[in-house]
């Protein structure tokens, strides 16, 4: 049977139009359930911390339980690879750390491309660092440390969070941008190489400003600059060190992933809630406690600054030629 040529157009425009109420119909009705979000760090983390709080929000936004899932080990990979085997319908979710940035040149037998298989969601905050002494050492600003540095060549140790960690990686950046050497001194974690510090057994730490403000305040550790590219808030004396290193700059950031192939539709929804807390006079003032600068944008923003850091830290990795067991 021929069909008169105006019903079939509509018919046409009808079954055209059918994807996109379905993307509509499938953005209003999530999340019909309970979404986790995948934790790679311990219970009490920076990154933990963050979970909840912007689990609470979106759980109070959208209306179903947020579940946080603390999956552990491997600097992050097991939660990562836990994730990207994961079914992509919007409910379960990646805290994005820049250790998955790292990781892609760190680690080279991992199950999985984190750019390929880990849609941006949204950036949530930029967490900057702090060049901290041991008081004990003879230095009072970024120049005097570095002159001092140069000349003790391989005599000053540099603690850090482990091989490969942030903290490593931001005193890689340095020696390379100030040619001088020093001792490398990796730690199982932020806590034990804070501990020796502040004991005088290392001399110098790149750390995340949250887990040391408290004995920067108390006077216990020297802060000589941070890590941001300009003065911030929480140490408003302490200049950037790019003051005196031009272009070195080094941030912690976190933000919200999902499997590849996640619907647009859940993502934009996700994105916008998100967006929403981090506008949100309370939220930025809580984030602000944690040390960290809020970090708004699109999925698309938020993917850029993924791979920027990955490349970034992909030639400081084999300038350096670290490896990890």
């Amino acid at each position: 049977m021929k069909l008169p040529r105006r019903r079939f157009l509509r018919l046409a425009a009808g079954a055209a139009a059918l994807p996109a109420v379905a993307r509509v119909a499938r953005a209003q009705t999530y999340p019909a359930r309970p979404v986790r979000i995948m934790v790679p760090f311990t219970p009490g983390s920076t990154s933990d911390t963050l979970a909840r709080l912007m689990g609470q929000w979106l759980s109070e936004r959208l209306g179903q339980p947020i579940v946080i899932e603390n999956r552990a080990g491997a600097a992050g990979n097991i939660a990562t690879e836990a994730v990207v085997r994961a079914a992509s319908d919007g409910y379960t979710l990646l805290l994005v750390t820049l250790s998955n940035a790292i990781n892609a040149s760190l680690y080279g037998n991992l199950a999985f491309n984190f750019i390929r298989d880990v849609a941006p969601i949204a950036g949530i905050m930029r967490t900057p660092g702090v060049m901290e002494v041991n008081p004990s050492v003879p230095v009072r600003t970024a120049p005097e440390f570095i002159a001092y540095a140069k000349a003790n060549p391989h005599k000053i140790t540099m603690a850090s969070a482990g091989n490969g960690a942030s903290s490593h990686l931001a005193g890689e950046l340095f020696m390379l941008m100030t040619g001088i050497d020093m001792v490398h001194v990796p730690y199982r974690g932020s806590p034990p190489a804070l501990t020796d510090l502040l004991g005088g057994q290392v001399q110098v730490m790149f750390d995340n400003i949250p887990t040391s403000l408290e004995y920067i305040r108390a006077g216990k550790l020297r802060p000589l600059a941070v890590t941001a590219a300009t003065r911030l808030e929480v140490l408003p004396d302490v200049p950037p060190l790019n003051d005196f290193v031009p272009s070195y700059e080094t941030s912690l950031w976190l933000g919200l992933g999902a499997p590849r192939n996640t619907p647009g539709e859940i993502i934009d929804k996700l994105n916008s809630e998100i967006n929403a807390a981090l506008a949100d006079p309370r939220m930025k003032a809580r984030l602000a406690d944690l040390g960290g600068i809020v970090l708004p944008g699109t999925p698309a923003d938020f993917g850029r600054l993924i791979a920027d850091d990955t490349e970034k830290w992909a030639k400081v990795i084999r300038t350096a030629n670290i490896k990890v067991e």
